[in-house]
């Protein structure tokens, strides 16, 4: 019978908050799949790297790995890095490796935003009605369009579901608006509070960086009551959601969603991104800045160039870099 093994594959962080919060969620998966060996690892900036975990679960007699993106949307590391990393080490080690979906728009997942948000405004007793209250849903912002409209549609249920006044979406990098001025736009639209709600996994810069505007377009407008909403973290349905990436896996219900994957489709204004060939932008930046007992060495200078970009890169020509709400206003004046 053939051994399976389970590989939960994160993107990585300089935050060790960030890093920390991802081992935790690997914990809650070996509690919830003991059948199965539980491995994780990063495409970069900590350890142990994905190979790691790989070579960990091979070393455990696994014949053939499970492997799931610890990541909320498929946009360019869930759709190119990640595969390509797991392809090359399935072909060099003879190892059989099946890769699942991201965590997308699943009713689990909202439940668990939604509770994010109630125990934020349960934290902060107002007596502002709700349809007196806007949200901002803040995601993490990618250049695929596809994962952005996504966060978009989790704005859209969030404020359906709560009845609030009015919603807005903004990112927290490469794409727009980012949310300074997505803050600054809400804050002009009449309502008495805003409630700011990072769509975040786990704690990081960007997340830290989301609170501090809040903070900072707050002191701008001190009529307006704002609340910061916490993280997704290892809410229980968080790790429900994945339990069942896992095990669909095994009943083959694994498709992404690709109908407005912009590598295989024209969208419009990224009609130059069909037929990109799948590779991984990290192997040159894997374990980076990593502290702990993988800890590898900083080898970016091998290649003329490191990733000192604060976690807000892309890899992929932004046909908007230059938006005015967008990436160039994040530039430190």
């Amino acid at each position: 019978m053939t051994k399976l093994g389970v590989m939960l594959c994160g993107h990585g962080s300089r935050d060790t908050d960030a890093v920390a919060e991802f081992a935790v969620l690997s914990e809650h998966l070996k509690k919830r799949l003991p059948q199965y060996p539980v491995e994780y690892g990063y495409l970069e900036f900590a350890t142990p790297i994905i190979r790691n975990g790989l070579d960990a679960l091979k070393a455990k007699g696994v014949e053939r790995v499970l492997a799931v993106p610890g990541m909320l949307f498929a946009a360019g590391h869930a759709k190119n890095d990640i595969p390509s990393v797991l392809n090359t080490y399935a072909a060099s080690n003879g190892l059989k490796i099946d890769y699942g979906k991201e965590l997308g728009i699943d009713p689990k997942m909202m439940r668990a935003a939604g509770d994010r948000i109630q125990e934020a405004l349960d934290a902060n007793p107002s007596k502002v009605p709700l349809h007196e209250t806007l949200l901002v849903v803040v995601g993490r912002g990618a250049s695929d369009p596809d994962a952005n409209s996504n966060v978009s549609k989790v704005t859209r249920i969030l404020w359906e579901g709560f009845g609030f006044g009015w919603a807005e979406t903004a990112y927290s990098g490469v794409t727009f608006p980012l949310v300074d001025p997505g803050l600054e736009h809400a804050a002009r639209l009449g309502y008495k509070r805003i409630i700011v709600f990072p769509y975040f996994l786990f704690t990081g810069i960007l997340v830290q960086r989301i609170y501090d505007a809040t903070d900072d377009v707050a002191k701008r407008h001190p009529g307006i009551e704002f609340i910061k909403a916490p993280y997704l973290n290892d809410h229980p349905a968080v790790i429900d959601t994945f339990v069942e990436r896992v095990q669909q896996i095994l009943t083959g219900d694994i498709a992404m969603n690709c109908q407005m994957c912009k590598y295989r489709t024209a969208v419009l204004g990224f009609e130059a991104d069909v037929g990109t060939v799948q590779e991984s932008h990290h192997h040159h930046v894997e374990g980076i800045n990593a502290k702990g007992p993988f800890e590898i060495v900083n080898h970016a200078h091998h290649h003329g160039h490191d990733h000192s970009h604060d976690d807000g890169h892309t890899h992929a020509p932004y046909p908007h870099a230059s938006h005015p709400l967008g990436p160039v206003s994040m530039k430190k004046k």
